[in-house]
């Protein structure tokens, strides 16, 4: 619908206004939607210190080998909100400039509903290293050239797509 500005041959759109039913059906739906058909939303961080040329990793105490640090956005978090708290949580890092979106992934082997968005961080400061906790249990600066023994398969991957120009994959 619209209506007609007098005399001058313009016409304004009327405001969008949602009876409480309308809106009250359109939450429901939204709620029906997260039950049926959830999906969860992960970020991780790929801290690059360009004057050593190497990146920070992390070993978590519950899964197998050295990773790049993150996690999964909280409910009223933003991507780089969450990114911010997983690096200062996991490796005492702090942003000091906005990290670069490079990727996004589907990872199939969590679930078919987790995609996870990677982030490239160079303006970053580090105020003290990250000790063991019950959560991580080592974590560094690794050259590239060498990586610890264990570093896991994607994390090869998403260090040759940022750093070597393969192509990124759609999976993590």
């Amino acid at each position: 619908m619209a209506s007609r500005l007098m005399g001058t041959g313009v016409t304004k759109p009327l405001p969008l206004r949602q009876s409480p039913w309308s809106r009250l059906r359109g939450r429901l739906f939204h709620v029906y939607f997260l039950l049926r058909r959830p999906m969860t939303l992960g970020v991780r961080g790929l801290v690059h210190d360009a004057a050593t040329n190497s990146v920070f990793l992390i070993r978590h105490t519950y899964v197998p080998g050295w990773q790049l640090p993150g996690g999964g956005v909280e409910v009223g978090e933003t991507f780089v909100e969450s990114l911010a708290r997983e690096l200062e949580e996991e490796g005492n890092i702090t942003l000091a400039g906005p990290p670069v979106l490079r990727s996004m992934h589907l990872n199939k082997q969590a679930t078919r509903r987790d995609h996870v968005a990677l982030y490239l961080i160079e303006a970053f400061s580090q105020d003290r290293p990250k000790l063991p906790d019950r959560e991580i249990a080592e974590a560094g600066f690794f050259p590239l050239d060498a990586l610890p023994e264990g570093t896991t398969p994607a994390t090869r991957r998403r260090l040759a797509e940022v750093f070597d120009g393969v192509e990124a994959s759609p999976y993590w």
